[in-house]
């Protein structure tokens, strides 16, 4: 685990009068779970007609399987309002865009392949980091706080444990934790799908909302991303950024995206995988990320590896988890389809 700096929560200024330090503002922490999350949250609220149109842009960092540094991009976004803004993610090999306009609409723009998983997910490391959390069902999931050590620093950690039981070596649940700055509720590291961390580092108060100025992505040891913010400024609502392309493509609401939190509490059956003997000869363990999108029948409809220890793990998620299903989400009255993620974590003890 590599150390943050909590004894240095700081803003590189952006934007005089626009972005303040973080050290000096805020709630002191609570200590009970849910009141740790409800003193953050409106710290994290990026979508208040209160707000002032602003801009963001990041620079961030591919990594390849050998933590090597691959391709690099810029994400950026625009915000007028709830009802208006925009995303876009640009790289040598690929541009995505989508809008979102004041008569409900949303359209986008695409060229060259398809963005990674953990590209897409910056748009909610940088603006949504805590709605996971936020969104629980109280029934089905119980929030739990514990102290994680990092050196002589101690942080308040919330543990999302599910209320169903899970078997003793296959677990087949989302369980994730938010760890938060000693002093304030300043989010510093989420733990995901079992052995994912993202790191929350160099904290700015922008209008009075905390955003971190540098998001790391972690598999394990191995670096997945980085992502540094390069400039936070002023908006007109007028401006033309909010204006979709004309070639952009009108899109229909008929999908949306929903953290897997969510989707694990709408789970109606599941099929257990089993451990290939292969990985257990070979002693082969960690967790199968995976990619889902759920029909409008609450059935899988299409799987994809996002991260796995070995191919042997792959093929046992992907073959347990296809025959899922789960209640079917309503948006407005009407079932839509769901993209959402599953992690499989393959233990060998216990």
């Amino acid at each position: 685990m590599r150390v943050l700096s909590f004894c240095a929560l700081y803003l590189a200024v952006l934007l005089p009068g626009f972005a303040q330090t973080a050290a000096n503002t805020g709630t002191p922490m609570p200590t009970e779970p849910r009141e740790i999350l409800a003193a953050a949250a409106p710290f994290y609220d990026l979508t208040s007609p209160e707000l002032k149109p602003w801009h963001l842009k990041a620079t961030y960092q591919l990594y390849d399987e050998k933590d090597k540094p691959s391709e690099q991009g810029t994400y950026e976004y625009w915000w007028a309002s709830p009802q208006v803004y925009r995303s876009t993610w640009t790289k040598p090999s690929a541009t995505h865009t989508d809008w979102h306009t004041a008569d409900g609409n949303s359209a986008h723009l695409d060229t060259g392949e398809q963005l990674g998983f953990f590209e897409e997910r910056l748009r909610s490391d940088f603006l949504s980091p805590l709605s996971p959390a936020a969104t629980l069902d109280p029934t089905k999931f119980r929030l739990d706080r514990n102290i994680l050590s990092l050196g002589k620093v101690k942080i308040p950690c919330i543990t999302v444990n599910p209320l169903m039981q899970q078997p003793a070596k296959i677990q087949a649940a989302i369980l994730g934790s938010f760890c938060f700055d000693p002093q304030l509720p300043i989010l510093r590291i989420i733990y995901s799908f079992g052995t994912v961390t993202t790191e929350f580092d160099h904290i700015v108060n922008m209008q009075n909302r905390y955003l971190a100025r540098d998001v790391l992505v972690f598999y394990g040891e191995r670096k997945l991303l980085t992502a540094t913010v390069d400039a936070i400024t002023t908006l007109a609502p007028s401006d033309p950024a909010f204006t979709p392309s004309q070639n952009a493509t009108i899109v229909k609401l008929d999908k949306v995206q929903l953290g897997s939190v969510v989707m694990a509490g709408m789970l109606l059956k599941k099929q257990t995988p089993i451990y290939p003997q292969g990985a257990k000869d070979g002693h082969i363990s960690g967790t199968v990320l995976l990619q889902a999108t759920i029909g409008k029948d609450g059935k899988i409809h299409d799987l994809r590896v996002i991260l796995s220890p070995s191919p042997l793990l792959s093929d046992s998620a992907k073959e347990a988890v296809s025959h899922w299903e789960y209640k079917p989400y309503l948006l407005n009255g009407e079932p839509v389809e769901v993209e959402t993620t599953v992690n499989v974590i393959y233990s060998l003890g216990g």
